[in-house]
């Protein structure tokens, strides 16, 4: 008897806790259905829908970058490692490129590539040099960063260097990339920056910079370029050279 009378207690008991349980559950579903529905209003809210991107119309790398500058003379039919094919993602984020010979008085020759991406998005960004060389057969090394001071006044600008080399071709090379406002070298600095533009609503455009040389030593190859990217930056008209290095007052 004293079983049966703890039995039917402890079923009594099963009963009150499911009867608790069931009254419980379902504003636990409402409370989780409004979480779900607030995060997904919250991501919808934080998605970038503001372009930084200047109309294609508004400017032309062909007219932004001269021709001759300092020492500096274009040089046409010089062959550049560029972005992969047509067909590509990463060729198709760019809207505009440029890509030139410069040879100084003394006969080193430099080679330039911009190319600019309007949307900086996940999807799409820019195409970096530790990618896009040794997808033409290069092997790259000795990746590393630094500053180098162009102009007075203003803060030293930040590069990436590499080697690349393919067969008896060796070609040192330097470049920066610009996103929205600031100037980025890594990978890491690029989805930090492009995360805090999102924040903010807002998706930034981009540029690549980059500048490098061959047939001689390394160090020698970099001097050269670091003389190239001052009188390139020098030469640029100072409505324009946000354009390449950003705009420092109103970076994040």
């Amino acid at each position: 008897m004293l079983l049966a009378a703890s039995a039917g207690h402890l079923v009594r008991v099963k009963f009150r806790d499911f009867q608790t349980a069931m009254k419980i559950r379902p504003l636990q579903v409402i409370f989780a259905s409004a979480a779900i529905l607030a995060a997904a209003a919250l991501a919808e809210a934080l998605v970038p829908r503001e372009f930084m991107a200047r109309s294609s119309e508004t400017f032309d790398l062909q007219k932004m970058i001269p021709r001759q500058f300092g020492e500096w003379t274009w040089v046409p039919g010089i062959r550049l490692i560029e972005p992969p094919g047509p067909d590509t993602l990463a060729r198709q984020l760019y809207s505009q490129e440029l890509s030139r010979g410069y040879r100084d008085r003394e006969g080193h020759l430099v080679m330039l590539l911009v190319a600019y991406g309007p949307n900086q998005s996940n999807r799409l960004q820019l195409h970096r040099p530790e990618l896009c060389y040794p997808a033409d057969g290069f092997r790259v090394s000795n990746i590393f960063r630094t500053e180098i001071p162009y102009r007075q006044s203003m803060t030293p600008l930040k590069l990436t260097r590499m080697t690349a080399q393919r067969e008896g071709r060796i070609e040192p090379v330097s470049y920066w990339m610009r996103i929205g406002n600031n100037v980025a070298t890594s990978v890491v600095e690029r989805q930090i920056i492009k995360l805090k533009y999102g924040l903010q609503g807002i998706i930034p455009d981009g540029v690549l910079i980059r500048v490098s040389t061959t047939g001689w030593p390394v160090e020698a190859a970099y001097e050269t370029e670091d003389r190239f990217i001052r009188d390139f930056l020098s030469a640029v008209a100072p409505e324009d050279l946000k354009f390449f290095v950003g705009d420092r007052a109103q970076s994040l």
